[in-house]
C-alpha cells in the first residue's frame, strides 16, 4: 500500500521538491554575502541592498506564501477525489486493505511530504531574510522602505514554523473537500476559495488576539503623526521598532475617544501649530500593538491552531469514509 501510494504521488512531489530545491540553492549562494553586508552596515543594510537581492527577497516571500495553496490544490484535493472519481478505491478495499488503512497510508505519506517541503522552504527563506529582518527590527526602516517587520502580516506568514501549519491545513482541507465532493476539479476550486478565506480571516480577526497585545498612550509629539486629524499616528513609528500596530485612536486628557477641539481650525496655521494645539488640549494617541518580541509566541500558537484543525479534518475524513462513503 505504501509503494502504491508513493507511485501515485511521486510526480507531484518531485515537481514541488525540485522547485523548492532551486529556490534554496539560489538563497544559499547569495545568503552569506547578505549576512556579511549586514555585519558591516548594520541597520543601514536596507539602503545598500542590491536590486537583485530585493527581488529575491520578494520571490522567496511569494514562494512560501503560495506553497500551501499549491499543496492543497495539487496534492490534497486529488489524493482521494481522483480514486473516488475513477472508482479505484473499491478495488483497493477488495485487496484485504481496510478503509482506515487505505486512508491512513495515503494521508501519512503525503502529509509527511507536505510538512517537510513547507518546512524546508520556510527555513531557507527565514535564514536568508534574517539580516533584512534584523535591520528592520532594529529601526533601520521607514514608511518608504519596501520591507516590513517580520511580525507584520505581510511577512509573518512566510517566516518561521507557521508555513508548516498552513501547508498541513491546506493539504487536509483539499483531501476533505475531495472526499465530500468526490470530484477533483470542484474540490480544487473550493479548496482554493476556502483556504484564501482562512488566510484573510486569520490576520484580520484571529491572530491579533492569540497573544495579548500591548496598549500604550502617547503624546502626539512622540507618536509623530503624518497628518493632523483623529487616528493619524503612523504605524510602528512610536519608539517600538518592529511592532505590528493593531489600532490607534485619539483620546482626550481623560482617556475618552475625542474629536478635534473647537478652536483647532483657527489655531492650526502650520503642522507644528496643529501638534501644539492638540498637545495643549491634552490630546493623546492610544496605540494597541503586538511587540516584536511576541513573534515566536504568535508563530507557535498559530501553528498549533492550524495543526489542530488539520487533525480534526483528518478525523472527519476517516469517519466519513467509514460511515458514509459507499
Amino acid at each position: 500500500m505504501i509503494w502504491l501510494t508513493w507511485r501515485q504521488f511521486r510526480t507531484q512531489a518531485a515537481v514541488v521538491f525540485a522547485a523548492v530545491a532551486a529556490l534554496a540553492a539560489a538563497l544559499a549562494v547569495t545568503g552569506p554575502q547578505l549576512a556579511d553586508l549586514y555585519d558591516a552596515a548594520g541597520r543601514d543594510l536596507l539602503n545598500r541592498i542590491s536590486s537583485a537581492d530585493q527581488s529575491l527577497y520578494y520571490v522567496g516571500w511569494a514562494v512560501v506564501l503560495a506553497l500551501p495553496a499549491v499543496i492543497g490544490l495539487f496534492w490534497g484535493a486529488p489524493l482521494i477525489a481522483r480514486e473516488l472519481e475513477d472508482g479505484t478505491h473499491r478495488l483497493a478495499w477488495n485487496q484485504t486493505v481496510t478503509r482506515t488503512r487505505w486512508l491512513a497510508t495515503k494521508l501519512a505519506l503525503a502529509a509527511l511530504a507536505t510538512m517537510t517541503v513547507a518546512g524546508l522552504a520556510s527555513l531557507a527563506v527565514t535564514w536568508w531574510s534574517s539580516p533584512i529582518d534584523q535591520a528592520v527590527g532594529s529601526g533601520g526602516s521607514d514608511a518608504s522602505d519596501p520591507f516590513f517587520p517580520r511580525i507584520d502580516p505581510m511577512v509573518f506568514s512566510a517566516r518561521g514554523v507557521v508555513p508548516i501549519g498552513y501547508a498541513a491545513l491546506a493539504f487536509i482541507l483539499g483531501v476533505t473537500l475531495g472526499v465530500l465532493f468526490r470530484r477533483t476539479l470542484p474540490a480544487m476550486a473550493i479548496t482554493l476559495a476556502v483556504f484564501a478565506a482562512v488566510q484573510i480571516t486569520m490576520p484580520l480577526w484571529i491572530r491579533p488576539h492569540l497573544v495579548p497585545p500591548v496598549q500604550v498612550t502617547l503624546p502626539f509629539t512622540q507618536a509623530e503623526p503624518t497628518s493632523i486629524g483623529i487616528d493619524s499616528v503612523r504605524e510602528g513609528d512610536f519608539g517600538r521598532p518592529g511592532a505590528w500596530v493593531l489600532s490607534e485612536r485619539t483620546v482626550d486628557a481623560s482617556g475618552h475617544p475625542a474629536t478635534l477641539p473647537p478652536s483647532f481650525a483657527d489655531d492650526c496655521g502650520s503642522f507644528s501649530d496643529c501638534v501644539a494645539v492638540l498637545v495643549k488640549s491634552g490630546y493623546q494617541q492610544q496605540v494597541t500593538y503586538q511587540p516584536a518580541g511576541n513573534f515566536w509566541a504568535l508563530q507557535w500558537t498559530e501553528t498549533g491552531l492550524y495543526l489542530g484543525l488539520a487533525l480534526g479534518l483528518a478525523g472527519f475524513c476517516a469517519w466519513w469514509i467509514r460511515r458514509r462513503l459507499t
